[in-house]
């Protein structure tokens, strides 16, 4: 019999650890698939994040490390450097890059580093248990914020895109979402032009993709989707924030 639809050879056999309804399977099945369709796979280096998807170096089937929580674009600049040869990649959550690693993806922007990364932001931190993240919108609930995040209290939250956008540094910035097939074709044609662009020495990208997390939202994983729709993508707009190839024309 034909096999018409599998697993791509991107993704290794490895069953993976997520919650029913989370959003990093769809990615990892989108980053997996353009590893062979660009043809990158055997010279790509994935850089692993601390949080939910912690277990990324095992569902890649490329060269993986696995750094200290947020330090993948630093970790990702001293492999590009020295192997400017290599595909580099870091994937992280919302708690890695935009906790403890913002400084390290501000500079690596700043400095235009030819790297990508991949942001998955879900609005929580989720291995740790639903806390407050400092991409939490106002007046949602967690663990740390149960009656909903107080501005006067817990600040406003980072827009990532909008932040780096102010930079002269970065090539190509991108926020896209997971939750409707629509959403997913664009995340893919999003990061296919990040992967493009560094196979083109362009410089760096970001792609921020917005992800659901029904266990801590407590929700169903239809909710969440629909939650994204309706109420994430108005404080986090989709679309492009900066693609200099556009701007050089």
């Amino acid at each position: 019999m034909k096999q018409l639809f599998g697993r791509p050879a991107g993704l290794t056999d490895i069953l993976q650890r997520y919650c029913p309804g989370c959003g990093h399977g769809v990615v990892h099945r989108i980053i997996g698939e353009l590893l062979v369709k660009l043809n990158i796979r055997e010279r790509t280096i994935g850089i692993a994040p601390v949080g939910c998807s912690v277990f990324a170096d095992e569902y890649f089937n490329c060269d993986m490390i696995q750094p200290p929580h947020g330090r993948g674009p630093a970790v990702s600049t001293g492999i590009k450097r020295s192997r400017p040869d290599c595909i580099v990649f870091s994937y992280q959550g919302d708690g890695d890059l935009a906790a403890i690693g913002t400084a390290e993806v501000v500079h690596a922007a700043a400095r235009n580093e030819n790297i990508t990364i991949i942001f998955i932001n879900n609005a929580i931190f989720g291995m740790t248990g639903g806390q407050l993240a400092p991409t939490t919108l106002p007046g949602m609930k967690s663990t740390t914020s149960v009656q909903g995040r107080d501005i006067k209290k817990q600040g406003y939250p980072i827009k990532v895109c909008e932040l780096l956008s102010g930079l002269d540094g970065p090539y190509y910035l991108a926020r896209t979402a997971v939750n409707a097939p629509k959403n997913i074709i664009n995340t893919e044609k999003a990061l296919k032009t990040a992967f493009t662009y560094q196979i083109e020495e362009k410089g760096f990208s970001m792609v921020e993709i917005l992800s659901m997390c029904p266990t801590n939202w407590g929700m169903t994983p239809v909710q969440s989707k629909k939650w994204i729709e309706n109420t994430m993508v108005k404080y986090y707009p989709l679309g492009e924030y900066r693609n200099r190839a556009k701007e050089e024309k």
